[in-house]
């Protein structure tokens, strides 16, 4: 969109136009094009890029890409919901579980409802202390382009249990005692019903 310069902007830009100086270039010579006066020459660096290899500087061993903590670490930082002298008690495997349930060899599709009915079942007939065993998962044969995670029921049972509808009855996860199944194994303390 354009518009006509009002008087003062004539006078201005006059002015300004005035004090400008006027750039004499040397007219080029006749042999020469014109177009080759502008063109710089074109200088090659002696000693070109430093040769290059993948991984040179990299450190020896492979970083561990996972960002999450452990499941035995998120489980042990977890607050301390109830009595700590039963928790202790628990942790030692000095208390014996009032129910079990062995999803080891299971499907996650399997395992998760197995898992939510048992816990509800648990927690209506009034049981608090529940093991729940996993199994520690076995090594895959083919590691492919996405990792995946050694006992895929031990990291998922832990997230189970901390979202709803269990959530609502179980108050501690505690990784179990070597005698009830150390790693591959998990007690769950349950609210008392009311």
């Amino acid at each position: 969109m354009s518009r006509r310069l009002r008087p003062d902007e004539v006078e201005l830009w006059n002015k300004v136009a005035g004090t400008a100086e006027r750039i004499n270039r040397p007219k080029p010579k006749s042999d020469v094009k014109p177009a080759d006066t502008f063109r710089k020459p074109v200088t090659i660096p002696a000693d070109p890029l430093p040769s290059f290899q993948i991984g040179a500087r990299a450190k020896g061993a492979q970083g561990n890409h996972d960002l999450r903590n452990s499941v035995s670490d998120q489980i042990r930082s977890a607050p301390l919901r109830m009595d700590r002298k039963t928790h202790t008690k628990m942790k030692r495997g000095k208390l014996v579980p009032e129910a079990r349930i062995d999803l080891h060899g299971m499907t996650m599709d399997r395992a998760h409802p197995s898992l939510t009915g048992f816990i509800m079942r648990a927690a209506s007939e009034g049981k608090r202390l529940v093991l729940v065993i996993t199994g520690k998962g076995k090594d895959r044969d083919e590691d492919g382009p996405i990792p995946i995670r050694r006992g895929v029921l031990r990291h998922q049972v832990p997230h189970w249990l901390s979202v709803p509808p269990l959530s609502q009855l179980v108050l501690q996860i505690t990784a179990a005692h070597d005698r009830h199944g150390g790693g591959g194994a998990y007690y769950v303390y349950l609210k008392r019903l009311r």
